[in-house]
This record gives C-alpha cells, structure tokens and sequence, in this order.
C-alpha cells in the first residue's frame, strides 16, 4: 500500500496501537481478521493524506546520458524502497506463498503507488488478500457496486504498467539450477570488473536507477560501462520475491568493504532488464546483511 519499508512498519505499529485501544469494542459476532484489516487499511490510507507518491527514477524523468552526472541525492522521502523476502512468516501453503511473493514484485508495487488510495486499497484487498466484495465495502464503508467499479478502474491502470510475466514466474521457469547460476556468474562479473560478462547478461534495453538519486541509464553497454572499477565485493540476498545481492565499496579508510547498495535485479528469462540499486545502507539489518566485509 505504502511502498515503503519505513512507512509500513509504522503503519503497522499504528495499526497495532489502534486495535489494542478499540479492543474492548470488538463484538464477537465480527471476524476478527477483517476487523483488524480494516484498522489497517485506514492506517495507510491516513498515511497516504500526507505522503506525496513514490516512484522510481524511470518514473522521474528521462534517462541520462551515459556520461552525465547523477548529481545529489533526493533526500524527500519520494522513492519507492525495497522490501525484506520474510518467507519463514509466509503461508505454508506454496501458491499462497507464490502469490504473497507477488504481491511485493518491485513491479506491482510501483504500479500501485500510480492509482488513488482509494483503488489501491480495493486492489489490495480484492486481488491479494481474498476479501470478498461484501467484504471489501464493509472494510472501506462503502458499496460494493463502488468497489467493484474501483476495482475494474485499479486493475486496467495497474495492467498497463505491469509487464507480461512475473519475476515468480520467470524464476519458476528458469529453476533454482539456473537461477542460482546466473546470480553467482552476475557477482563474479562485477567483483572482476568483466564488463563483457556483464554486457552478456543485460537485455539491451536494459535499465539501472540508484535511488535516492534521481538518475538512471538505459542500454546493455552504458551499464556494463560501470564495472569498469572493481572496487565492489557481493553477498546474494532476496528483496520483493526477487533476486538481489548486496554491494560493498572498499573504504580505504576503514580497510574494509562498507554497505552501499541493495540492488534489485529483474529478468526477463535469463537476461537482466532492470537493475534497481538502493543506496540505502540503512536498510541492510532488516535482509540480514552485515554493514561490512573484511578484505
């Protein structure tokens, strides 16, 4: 809903406050499920009155030149984050799993932060979370005929945005065999600066952002340009249902490898078509990433 780490932990600790003081409240005849998605789905809604929309730097404006400067970070809190794979907590059922994992794609949950709260709520709650219509009305107190037509509005401006395939289903047909191959031989290239390993792997329409900075490059050979200093060691990691490493600059300072980014990659079959690194150090503790790397 919120397509921030931040933001959901605190809506979630706001949601928990909410239903320990209304709990006196709670009637036994109600579920109590649907009661505290209710509590929850006004807690990000209230969130969202005073938030501005977050995006991606493909969504804030056009690609820059391969030589250009990314200038300063965006220090408004404007980006979408990344998101900690926590699957230990997720259903045991596997297609549950499967589609929990999707509900979190990088992908999704940029689209979502395009539609009004409204149509983000009935989309979540439809869609992801199973509530009936009925059901959907009652937790947003309105019709079920509203909903309904906010659900058609959601799921046309969310397809649009979306790709055909999803990462599940893109790393389900490759195999963990492959999967785990190419994420292996993609740390490899960038740790040996091999820039024509690296090339290899792209589509070449490929794109690499680095949020908080608003810049981002498009092109197989522009991104592959960027491993020209191997200064980076890797640790594979899983962010959003998809693959992720995590990257490490040496500070010659420290004399030791310091967290930089969190990148998030996204496939299309075995090749690379968007690489999303978060230089947000800060949030490596919640994937369970160490904040350094001895030489």
């Amino acid at each position: 809903m919120l397509g921030s780490f931040h933001d959901a932990e605190d809506a979630l600790q706001e949601t928990l406050l909410r239903a320990w003081r209304a709990l006196p409240r709670f009637g036994r005849q109600r579920q109590f499920r649907a009661w505290l998605y209710k509590i929850a789905t006004n807690a990000c809604l209230d969130t969202l009155k005073r938030r501005s929309r977050r995006l991606l730097p493909v969504d804030h404006g056009p690609a820059l030149a391969p030589d250009g400067d990314p200038g300063e970070p965006v220090g408004n809190p404007i980006w979408v984050e990344p998101y900690p794979d926590r699957e230990s907590g997720g259903p045991s059922d596997p297609e549950a799993a499967y589609v929990q994992r999707e509900s979190v794609e990088l992908a999704f949950i940029t689209a979502l932060q395009h539609l009004p709260p409204s149509q983000r709520a009935a989309l979540m709650l439809r869609d992801v979370l199973g509530f009936s219509a009925r059901e959907t009305a009652a937790t947003l107190e309105t019709t079920e005929a509203a909903v309904n037509s906010a659900l058609q509005r959601a799921r046309r401006s969310a397809q649009e945005r979306l790709p055909g395939r999803s990462q599940q289903a893109t790393l389900r047909a490759l195999g963990d065999d492959r999967v785990r191959d190419i994420v292996q031989r993609y740390m490899n290239a960038w740790e040996q600066g091999d820039v024509a390993a690296i090339a290899s792997m792209l589509a070449a329409d490929a794109t690499f952002a680095m949020p908080p900075y608003a810049a981002w490059w498009q092109g197989r050979d522009v991104i592959a340009a960027f491993a020209s200093e191997p200064v980076h060691r890797y640790l594979p990691a899983r962010a959003n249902g998809q693959l992720a490493n995590a990257s490490y600059r040496w500070d010659p300072d420290k004399r030791v490898y310091v967290a930089e980014a969190l990148e998030v990659l996204t496939l299309d079959g075995p090749l690379i078509t968007q690489l999303t690194a978060f230089m947000m150090p800060e949030l490596f503790p919640h994937f369970g990433l160490p904040d350094s790397l001895p030489r």
